[in-house]
């Protein structure tokens, strides 16, 4: 949903160990090959942070098993395990559904995919695309109940995107929170826009709440940066590549009212050779992380493990997965 930088307007977000299809990446339309797309497509709001968060390793506790099984092109279901503490254990089982309307070589549509646990907790997400518009639509169930729920349409035009996203809409209540995106490329390396996230409810102070932002990216040879200004806070990014094996990125994030701000820097090598991907991180409040990926050919396994420690705080967190599939 992009960057909203009042905590009291940010919707909750859609969680849950839903697993990637196995299948041709559903990332979003590509600005190079998609057919309803074009090369001078900024893409949505949402991404702007996209290529430094993709730098930064995923920390995780404890062990994880996950068996991913592709009963055909379009089908795919998965089996994992955790045990952990701090997220809830046990056994979820997944399902990905890829459909036949091809967008491009590497995109397909519609996309279903979901989790369900033997309490019936669930995760679902439908994502779908016609022409220029892209539907997605995400629900959380808990205890038999809807406790998170959202859709998000994008447009993209030749030159920009625009975006809403609805979540968490209870008309009985009269409550909920509406994001609105536009992102413009204004030149061939620069994209600008604005976000305006606005909630309203009986729990919020006055009935309602919207904050403003704007927003931007440069795009150079092998560097991108990357910003989102509000009132109360600022969050930039800058990402850069080093080589074919090495990516670097930082991210700074500043709460203006607070007073306060953390910068995190991460890197992302790759070993093509050694089946390898390590990624790390470091940031001012002295947290330091690291995940390693190994596949293990020719076994059709991946090797995880994941570490994060914090010396002032004294806390750390260690674990280990296995992907099978």
């Amino acid at each position: 949903m992009g960057n909203v930088f009042a905590s009291s307007v940010t919707p909750p977000p859609i969680t849950g160990s839903v697993p990637s299809p196995n299948l041709p990446d559903q990332t979003g339309v590509s600005k190079s090959s998609s057919k309803n797309g074009s090369d001078n497509n900024p893409g949505s709001v949402e991404d702007l942070h996209k290529k430094c968060k993709d730098v930064f390793p995923t920390i995780f506790e404890g062990s994880k098993i996950m068996v991913n099984k592709a009963l055909s092109n379009h089908f795919q279901i998965s089996h994992t395990l955790n045990m952990t503490n701090s997220t809830p254990s046990g056994y979820r089982f997944g399902a990905t559904y890829v459909g036949i309307n091809q967008i491009s070589p590497m995109e397909a549509y519609p996309i279903l995919l979901g989790d369900i646990d033997p309490s019936g907790n669930m995760n679902a997400n439908i994502i779908h695309q016609y022409k220029n518009t892209k539907y997605k639509f995400a629900a959380q169930v808990q205890d038999s109940k809807f406790v998170a729920s959202q859709l998000t349409t994008d447009y993209k035009g030749s030159d920009y995107t625009a975006s809403m996203t609805l979540a968490n809409t209870d008309i009985l209540n009269g409550s909920g929170v509406t994001v609105l995106h536009y992102l413009q490329n204004v030149m061939p390396s620069l994209a600008l826009g604005a976000e305006m996230a606005y909630q309203y409810g009986p729990q919020i102070p006055g009935g309602e709440i919207a904050v403003m932002s704007l927003v931007g990216r440069y795009t150079g040879s092998n560097y991108v940066v990357s910003g989102t200004l509000g009132s109360s806070a600022a969050h930039v990014c800058y990402y850069r590549k080093g080589n074919d094996n090495i990516q670097v990125g930082v991210e700074v994030e500043t709460n203006l009212r607070l007073g306060e701000s953390l910068c995190t820097l991460g890197y992302q090598i790759d070993l093509p050779k050694a089946n390898m991907v390590f990624r790390g991180m470091i940031d001012t409040n002295w947290t330091v992380g690291a995940v390693l990926e190994k596949k293990l050919h020719p076994l059709p396994f991946t090797l995880g493990l994941s570490g994060m420690i914090n010396h002032t705080k004294n806390q750390s967190r260690f674990g280990i997965s296995l992907m099978i599939g």
